[in-house]
């Protein structure tokens, strides 16, 4: 079955609620908001992001994947994980 990128964008923003904003749901990070601009998440934050992407969509992100156009955002993360899984 193909992943929906708006359901990996629900998956992606909830994890990032419980890990990064303590469950504040009122401060979730739009689809297209960079983590970057607004140091969101910093790097080891992108670590355990791309470990539990691993986890959860059984995928591998090489070092040359860790970059802002797969990784700064939830809707890049989503275009990204959708990508590597062949939707």
């Amino acid at each position: 079955m193909a992943l929906i990128p708006t359901d990996v964008e629900r998956d992606v923003t909830a994890f990032i609620v419980e890990n990064f904003l303590f469950g504040s749901a009122a401060d979730a990070p739009a689809p297209a908001t960079s983590f970057m601009e607004t140091g969101l998440i910093d790097s080891t934050g992108i670590l355990e992001l791309v470990a539990w992407l691993e986890s959860t969509y059984g995928i591998a992100v090489a070092d040359d994947q860790l970059v802002p156009e797969n990784l700064d955002s939830v809707a890049n993360i989503a275009a990204f994980v959708v990508r590597t899984k062949g939707g």
